[in-house]
């Protein structure tokens, strides 16, 4: 047979050494390579969302650390002491949620700011790859639940242990938060919304966890 044509055989070559285009699931993997003002700006709108919320979160942290160093601090009333559960029970139902989608690998529902399905389907979805930070989440929301069911027994001593187990919990809940809470506009470039609503509930049971740990510790400074 007579060999090929010059357009056949560029075209034959076209079709061996062409890479094909990866599917847009593919490409919400969160290996963005470009910079970080080049991911922020894939979604602007979402990411500053999420900076602000950064930005509060660190924020509160310093606060925090001024009010262990107060001389005198005021004290939560009954209603902010039952925040604290409440609360957790939201941060369950969010976690939960968080949990459902990346350890099923549904596309999840994620409002009209952010896309949470990016940042759900990125590398930085499951902890070391292998634990996603769903449930990371719904086991630190139990145990600070369970840190404040101890706070609230009569006995001083596992009281004030759980007091300032709670405060520990919420405190490494906030850092873990302020960690994610950075990859999302950065380094992922888009933003999940349900992260947000985890990383503003954690906030609070930071500062909720202030009062009663402060006085635990002060009984252990005492004592």
């Amino acid at each position: 047979s007579s060999p090929p044509t010059e357009p056949a055989a560029a075209t034959a070559v076209l079709e061996v050494t062409q890479v094909p285009t990866p599917t847009p699931g593919v490409l919400m993997t969160g290996e963005r390579t470009g910079s970080l003002g080049a991911n922020f700006a894939n979604d602007p709108v979402g990411n500053s969302l999420a900076v602000a919320v950064l930005m509060g979160m660190i924020f509160i942290v310093i606060r925090a650390i001024q009010y262990f160093r107060q001389p005198t601090a005021p004290e939560n009333n009954l209603l902010w002491k039952w925040a604290v559960p409440v609360i957790c029970l939201i941060g369950l139902g969010v976690a939960s949620y968080l949990a459902y989608v990346e350890t099923t690998q549904v596309q999840a529902v994620c409002g009209p700011v952010g896309d949470c399905n990016t940042v759900q389907q990125s590398e930085y979805a499951r902890l070391f790859g292998v634990l996603p930070i769903g449930i990371l989440g719904l086991i630190g929301y139990v145990l600070i639940l369970f840190a404040w069911v101890v706070s609230q027994v009569k006995n001083p001593l596992p009281a004030a242990y759980g007091a300032l187990a709670q405060l520990g919990l919420a405190a490494f809940g906030v850092l873990f938060s302020i960690y994610l809470t950075f990859l999302e506009p950065f380094v992922i470039g888009a933003t999940c919304a349900w992260c947000l609503t985890s990383a503003i509930l954690m906030t609070a049971l930071l500062w909720l966890s202030l009062p009663p740990a402060r006085k635990a510790w002060a009984q252990f400074k005492g004592s």
